[in-house]
């Protein structure tokens, strides 16, 4: 799934495809990707013109005149850029046509993408990004911030670096990385890390995320940004996807696990296991 970075990639090439352009309708061929009214989605969208793409969490925000187009990518969605001749694919399944001619297409294989249409003053009032926690660049996620949202959690901290209500952005790959590098086991609860835990997890968070966006993101199994931008990060991932490498710190080998359901990889020797 996209995380932050990756979404950034997408939201920086759309940003420079398609503002100042005007909508002229919308052809919905899967109807479940609109989270919002179908209906008023389709009228609302006409004649609008894009203003600005910029990004909330894993969220794409696509500013328009009145309203907001929100993009959640999930799985595997991408966008494409046709013209009106081109055949449409089996897996494009939503097509916003400009006046120029032109066409973007959203590309999703699982159809798990969600798209909201609303008011463009709303948007940070109501779900979905109301329940959003901080971004990582944000000056106001700070170390006693996530101390106060830590204290009383049980629960491992990979899991917790994935609740997007406390952290907006994160996804496995990054959060696996954020607490390698900051040497602390992903089953640790998060009650019981220590300040000084939370800083390091913190300065990681800011510092692997910022690195990914500059990189473009990490491109693995089947995100691309748009029309083939591919990130660059992969090739700097130290744990993630490392199964049995050996761990640039110590040589041992690099384990996977199941946490929460999500596969999980960490160094038993610099990341040790704690009882949760």
């Amino acid at each position: 799934m996209p995380e932050k970075p990756e979404v950034m990639t997408v939201a920086k090439a759309l940003n420079n495809r398609i503002v100042n352009k005007k909508i002229k309708e919308v052809d919905v061929l899967w109807n479940n990707i609109i989270a919002t009214d179908l209906n008023s989605f389709k009228v609302n969208i006409k004649n609008q013109v894009v203003r600005k793409v910029t990004t909330r969490g894993k969220f794409i925000v696509i500013l328009l005149d009145d309203f907001a187009l929100l993009v959640h990518l999930r799985m595997e969605g991408k966008f494409f850029f046709r013209s009106a001749l081109d055949p449409i694919n089996k897996h494009e399944h939503v097509i916003i046509k400009f006046f120029d001619g032109e066409e973007m297409r959203y590309h999703d294989t699982r159809k798990f993408g969600k798209m909201y249409l609303l008011p463009k003053d709303d948007i940070y009032k109501v779900a979905p990004l109301i329940n959003l926690g901080y971004d990582y660049y944000d000056k106001d996620l700070t170390t006693d911030y996530l101390l106060s949202r830590y204290n009383n959690i049980k629960k491992p901290i990979k899991e917790v670096l994935l609740d997007q209500s406390i952290i907006a952005g994160i996804g496995n790959i990054y959060a696996d990385e954020i607490l390698f590098k900051a040497r602390i086991s992903p089953y640790t609860p998060a009650s019981k890390l220590k300040k000084r835990d939370i800083n390091d997890i913190l300065i990681n968070t800011k510092e692997t995320l910022e690195e990914a966006k500059k990189l473009g993101g990490t491109t693995i199994k089947s995100f691309t940004s748009a029309e083939g931008v591919h990130g660059l990060f992969q090739n700097k991932l130290l744990v993630h996807g490392k199964k049995g490498n050996p761990c640039p710190f110590c040589n041992t080998a690099i384990i996977k696990e199941k946490l929460a359901g999500r596969g999980t990889y960490y160094c038993p020797k610099c990341q040790k296991k704690k009882h949760i």
